[in-house]
């Protein structure tokens, strides 16, 4: 339940509580588990208008967006990470990887990490806590969730949907305090593992903090992806599509798009489609407001840095009508041309709904700008081939790569969220984030009958070592031949499993 004190005090008595409860919760069968929390999800099915109304009047975001992107890939991910999670939990048997060591057999094991944190941004505050919290539950762990300052309604539509599951006292809390103080008191808590979505500034600090006790983390950071735009796009898809990702929610996505990067062939039909498509924007219909004047200000400045050196505005939407609701933190949707790369909006990430569009003379050139960035969450490939589609986005520097889409591989449970560089460390989503909810061990067993020792124990001798070293050749052996002349002293070699000295 929600605890409104938020002090780091409060923090380290719910991690214990947690603790407590958490043996008991990963004791139980993985089957009533997830029974409970399909009772949260049909509490949650029943509230679909009233949570896309909390989130929609937390954020900002259109209603439309809050449905879209938020509910509708939280009930995926209910019914993926249910179905899988117990094959994902099951240990597996790891193949050989030497026939010498025939009389070795492992296999990994899965378990819990304990007590998990999750401090979740504002920009996506049901969507990407929910997912995180309910792979961490099914792993059988324990829960501490904080999310934005700015959100705090959404939040408690989070624990009360939780609650509804009838988890053991303490095992999934919700904890409200400032955000400047979360990271580090998670961190001092004592919990298990830390998620972390936000600024790529917060989380290098994190990292810092979270380094004296090797404290394991997922951070999920910034972004500022390119769209490439092949010569053989279908234009009128690649413009729709690149509209979306780049103004839906305002902006406000680290997946979205913000640079794009159009063959110089087709660069100027481009840029006259996008055009005509943001003139046809309507404020409060298809374009809602920033989350707060202050985000509306930090991108203005942003703009306003750009347009200093140089940039134009080449395309922009209608401006937000009076009476709008949000008009007083309304960004108009804007296309940037003539740009340099040392401008914000191609090297900084640019949280609202402004692009770049950048003419290129060819594939190389698109791969190289695309790639300068630190960044390196997401991309996408624009073309009609698939194969040179498949050819291109496997050379761009991100962690996900869409083609003829961009920003929704989020709302796929089933693919790994996360990206390289400055964007992040870890995966969410998919078998690769339910599997960061779990530590691996591998269980090593000796199938050899009668075994008395492996033949490199102790005690040592002078056959011993002659014996190890045909071994080395075998596995080394430049030649056929060679390795045919070290079958001898493996042989020999052999027969030491048996002896007692």
């Amino acid at each position: 339940m929600a605890n409104d004190e938020g002090r780091a005090a409060d923090l380290t008595a719910l991690v214990q509580a947690a603790r407590n409860a958490q043996e008991q919760w990963a004791a139980m069968p993985y089957t009533q588990r997830a029974k409970r929390l399909k009772k949260a999800a049909r509490f949650m099915a029943g509230r679909i208008d009233e949570l896309t109304t909390v989130i929609h009047q937390d954020n900002g975001k259109l209603p439309i967006d809050a449905l879209a992107a938020e509910l509708v890939p939280a009930f995926m991910a209910i019914d993926y990470y249910i179905h899988r999670g117990k094959a994902l939990l099951a240990s597996r048997p790891v193949r050989g990887g030497s026939l010498l060591m025939f009389n070795k057999k492992s296999r990994l094991v899965y378990h819990p990490y304990g007590v998990v944190g999750i401090i979740s941004p504002w920009n996506y505050p049901f969507a990407i806590p929910f997912s995180e919290a309910l792979m961490a539950l099914l792993a059988g762990n324990a829960v501490i969730l904080k999310v934005a300052s700015d959100t705090p309604g959404v939040g408690r539509a989070l624990a009360e949907i939780f609650a509804r599951a009838e988890l053991p006292p303490g095992l999934f809390s919700y904890i409200e305090m400032p955000g400047r103080e979360a990271g580090p008191a998670f961190i001092a808590s004592g919990i298990d593992k830390l998620f972390f979505t936000g600024s790529t500034a917060v989380g290098r600090s994190l990292m810092a903090l979270a380094a004296p006790r090797l404290l394991p983390l997922v951070l999920e950071l910034g972004g500022a992806d390119a769209a490439v735009v092949c010569a053989d796009a279908d234009m009128d898809r690649a413009a729709a599509g690149i509209i979306w990702a780049a103004y839906s929610n305002a902006g406000q996505s680290c997946g979205g798009v913000q640079r794009v990067l159009v063959h110089q062939r087709v660069y100027e039909a481009f840029l006259k489609k996008l055009s005509l498509l943001i003139a046809a924007l309507r404020p409060g219909i298809d374009l809602g407001p920033m989350i707060s004047l202050r985000q509306k200000e930090a991108v203005e400045t942003q703009i306003a840095a750009c347009l200093a050196q140089g940039a134009i505005v080449a395309a922009q939407s209608p401006p937000a009508p009076e009476g709008m609701e949000g008009a007083e933190r309304f960004v108009p949707a804007m296309i940037l041309t003539n740009v340099s790369l040392s401008m914000p909006i191609m090297a900084e990430e640019i949280f609202g709904p402004a692009v770049a569009l950048v003419s290129v003379a060819d594939d190389d050139e698109a791969v190289r700008i695309a790639n300068a960035s630190p960044y390196g969450l997401t991309g996408s490939v624009w073309s009609r081939s698939r194969s040179h589609a498949h050819a291109l986005a496997r050379r761009v520097n991100a962690g996900a790569v869409m083609i003829n889409d961009h920003l929704m591989s989020h709302g796929l449970a089933e693919t790994p969220w996360g990206g390289f560089g400055d964007s992040g460390l870890g995966r969410t989503h998919g078998e690769n984030g339910f599997r960061e909810m779990l530590k691996t061990q591998v269980v090593v067993d000796d199938i050899l009958p009668g075994a008395k020792r492996d033949i490199w124990w102790q005690p040592y001798s002078e056959p011993v070592y002659r014996g190890i070293r045909a071994i080395a050749c075998f596995l080394a052996g430049p030649s056929l031949k060679h390795r045919l002349r070290a079958m001898p002293g493996l042989i020999r070699i052999f027969f030491r499993y048996w002896k007692k000295r």
